[in-house]
């Protein structure tokens, strides 16, 4: 049983946008069918992990908009060790063709752990 690090998600206000700056910056494309609402960097290369970036038009405040993507085959045994081990179970969340739950860590920061 493996948890994996899959991508590192940027809560943003342009995606697109955002994608660039990176990809610029790491000189890797944005990879295909980038929006405004979504866009990845890193993906089709196969990199890891993947920077990963999602619209969000009315951020939370307090909610940390840079945060941590785990991903398994077994994941939603990790979700129950993570919620045994102190995790806070916030949501489960099924979009842009994945399938995630987002937890808070014990001082409350957020992360996901989704399907492989």
């Amino acid at each position: 049983m493996t948890l994996a690090l899959g991508n590192v998600t940027f809560d943003c206000d342009d995606a697109n946008t955002l994608a660039e700056f990176y990809a610029q910056l790491l000189d890797r494309p944005v990879d295909p069918e980038a929006s405004a609402a979504f866009a990845t960097v890193g993906q089709t290369a196969g990199a890891s992990p993947v920077l990963m970036f999602i619209q969000v038009p009315d951020k939370t405040p307090g909610k940390n908009v840079v945060h941590l993507d785990f991903h398994s085959v077994e994941w939603r045994n990790y979700v129950e060790r993570a919620i045994s081990l102190g995790a806070k179970h916030v949501g489960d969340f099924d979009e842009y063709g994945q399938q995630w739950v987002t937890l808070a860590d014990p001082e409350g920061n957020l992360f996901d752990i989704g399907k492989e």
